[in-house]
């Protein structure tokens, strides 16, 4: 091989590493470290993403397998939501509270055997006050027993892709890693993403300061209770939607925080912080980080017009289609969003059967040239392929109308 190819051979992978590294900081933002970022974290792990995208923006030992504590309940509440959509229940039900469920310990609200609570309020003293006792209550009203609840629980995660996740019980009452309860800052983040861009809802519990609920024992004598939320920035932060805190010896003090300001959500993951003061301060520094660094572009498609696509072997003779879904990127290194381009990428003709919803093209976006994203664009109408009867019988019928209707 002469020096010419030799020299082209270099040059032609120094192209290729540059353009890997382009594509990796455009489409994937990199996540920050404290080295980079100046911020002091002094908790064992800890992870800052954006909601819509789940773009990681810092991260420390995001994948470190550590005790959640009550932190476990974000994935109960998801399965509890979840629940109320499917209509398995409704907010207006009624909870029996079984012997088991008010034999929890930790943080409760002293539920008692054969109290009854609507699922609403089971909701609030679960999301205010941390209750062991509820959680209880509702894995038993939702799966019938605990385990079968934290079967569930477990196969979530796995959906999710919480890689680094075992769940034990629905509360992180007494859970330790040895016993095969452990999560990490990362996969707190999925679940808490998970919660709380799918049902949003959450931050009216979440974000209430203090709420009162009825007690009625079996004698039919009333109290009332109080209820403090154990996330002290629901007081202090801009935004603040949520979410979950947890804390034991062993776990330490851990916190999830989210917030959302300027249509742009940020949640912010603290584990195994020192104290109580130091993963409030933390949480909020990240958050602050987060929204400060992050500059969301989304593409609702509100100009958006579609040119039908022609169809081959159906009676249909065009299809329309529309983008599935809007369009979000995360830049965090302060990009010209003037820099994007899109291009929509279709057939000129289909061939049938086509149904409604399925994909069959794209948008592609861009920045500076680089590929940054796509939305499929899918059928608005269907296009059933045609038989031989099926275009006898329109020949037949576009006789009649010549003849007698013309």
């Amino acid at each position: 091989m002469n020096q010419k190819h030799i020299l082209i051979r270099k040059i032609s992978t120094i192209f290729i590493i540059f353009a890997i590294i382009i594509t990796a900081v455009l489409g994937n933002p990199i996540p920050a470290s404290c080295e980079e970022t100046g911020l002091n974290v002094t908790s064992e792990a800890a992870v800052v993403i954006e909601g819509s995208t789940g773009a990681i923006l810092y991260e420390k030992n995001k994948d470190k397998e550590l005790i959640p504590a009550s932190i476990t309940k974000i994935m109960t509440l998801i399965l509890i939501f979840e629940a109320i959509d499917s209509g398995k229940i409704s907010l207006t039900d009624n909870v029996t509270v079984s012997e088991y469920a008010a034999s929890m310990g930790g943080s409760q609200v002293f539920l008692e055997l054969g109290e009854t609570q609507t699922v609403d309020t089971m909701i609030k003293c679960i999301s205010i006050a941390s209750a062991n006792d509820a959680c209880v209550a509702m894995s038993e009203l939702i799966a019938g027993s605990e385990p079968a609840f934290v079967e569930m629980m477990n196969k979530k995660a796995a959906e999710l892709g919480m890689e680094h996740t075992h769940f034990m019980n629905c509360n992180g009452l007494d859970d330790t890693i040895e016993s095969g309860h452990y999560t990490s800052a990362y996969d707190v983040a999925l679940m808490s993403r998970e919660l709380i861009m799918k049902h949003p809802q959450i931050s009216n519990y979440s974000t209430v300061w203090m709420d009162t609920i009825t007690h009625v024992n079996r004698k039919g004598e009333s109290k009332e209770f109080g209820l403090t939320n154990t996330n002290k920035l629901v007081r202090t932060y801009d935004g603040i939607t949520g979410l979950k805190t947890g804390s034991t010896a062993k776990a330490k003090y851990c916190l999830s925080a989210s917030a959302r300001r300027n249509n742009m959500d940020i949640i912010a993951v603290v584990m195994a912080a020192p104290d109580h003061k130091t993963r409030f301060s933390l949480a909020a520094s990240l958050l602050d980080f987060g929204f400060g660094n992050c500059n969301l572009y989304t593409d609702k498609h509100e100009e958006f017009v579609c040119t039908p696509i022609k169809i081959k072997k159906s009676l249909v003779k065009e299809v329309e289609y529309e983008p599935e879904s809007s369009y979000s990127h995360v830049f965090v290194n302060g990009e010209d969003e003037s820099q994007i381009t899109k291009e929509i990428k279709i057939p000129e003709t289909l061939e049938a059967p086509i149904a409604v919803g399925e994909s069959i093209g794209t948008i592609e976006y861009y920045y500076s040239g680089t590929s940054i994203g796509s939305v499929a664009l899918v059928a608005k109408n269907d296009a059933p392929e045609a038989s031989f009867t099926d275009y006898f019988g329109a020949l037949i019928k576009s006789y009649i109308s010549l003849r007698y209707f013309s």
